[in-house]
């Protein structure tokens, strides 16, 4: 991505997390259209950082960045290298630590399969393969029975929510097929 004149002026000519001036580019950061200015070395290991942890040690400048762009990269730079004492130092406005977990989230959710290893989709069917008992509910949610129109769980890909005999419950996904 070529950099345009405001976005280099911005960096005064500089990789925004390292402050090298070798093989510069920009990086858009997702989900908004923000880009900061990075190098080649920070390009290469941004999407793994633990690949290059030496590198990042320059986090501990960047991370008091007055760009959001800037600081929402030191955060999810320093949550994929686990550097705790770094995140609870750095202090972020709302809206920018919404923007950064929200990237996060988007890479680490780990998509909801079924028995067979089939990644599950809002609204699919199943069909559940073991009789199973409804704790609180008082009856037991039989094999073959089929549940259309599933819904996930929020952040937790081993269950999904469906309506078994009139009434919505939570099922382990260890327990269905998909149809």
């Amino acid at each position: 991505m070529s950099i345009d004149k405001a976005l280099m002026e911005r960096s005064g000519g500089k990789c925004e997390l390292c402050g090298s001036e070798e093989g510069l580019t920009a990086y858009t950061v997702a989900p908004k259209d923000e880009a900061i200015v990075i190098c080649s070395t920070c390009a290469a290991s941004i999407e793994d950082p633990t690949q290059n942890e030496k590198h990042w040690n320059c986090l501990h400048d960047s991370m008091w960045s007055t760009e959001p762009a800037v600081q929402v990269m030191a955060f999810r730079l320093l949550t994929k290298l686990g550097a705790q004492d770094q995140l609870d130092m750095m202090y972020l406005e709302d809206d920018v630590r919404a923007w950064a977990e929200e990237g996060l989230a988007d890479e680490s959710v780990e998509p909801t399969r079924d028995s067979n290893g089939n990644i599950l989709n809002e609204g699919d069917s199943v069909t559940i393969i073991k009789d199973l008992p409804v704790k609180g509910a008082g009856f037991t949610a039989k094999q073959g029975t089929t549940v259309k129109n599933i819904r996930m769980a929020p952040g937790d890909p081993t269950h999904i929510q469906g309506r078994v005999n009139g009434t919505m419950i939570f099922l382990k996904t260890e327990f269905l097929k998909k149809l």
